[in-house]
């Protein structure tokens, strides 16, 4: 199954957390903290939300940051993935 995202969805999948520290400190699952920094999967094609026209400024690769509880959560064949709006991405990580 594939996803598809629409109007100005934007499909993310978070980015791996860190297993050691700077200092070469090995961490479990249990002390590593979740990034807030995704990968971008999938774009929808923007156009007309509302009114106004969006153009979409992200692409697919690109990394983001989003905040702590955006978007919604879903399980596809076993991957789970995060589909935002591209107004609830806060950065995009160069």
């Amino acid at each position: 199954m594939t996803l598809r995202p629409l109007a100005d969805r934007v499909i993310i999948k978070r980015v791996a957390a860190e297993e050691t520290t700077k200092g070469g400190i090995i961490l479990t699952s249990a002390a590593q903290e979740k990034p807030q920094v995704y990968e971008v999967i999938a774009v929808g094609p923007g156009g007309f939300i509302d009114g106004n026209e969006v153009e979409m400024e992200v692409e697919v690769g690109d990394k983001v940051i989003t905040g702590k509880y955006t978007g919604t959560e879903v399980k596809v064949d076993g991957e789970e993935y995060t589909i935002v709006k591209q107004s609830e991405i806060l950065a995009v990580v160069e």
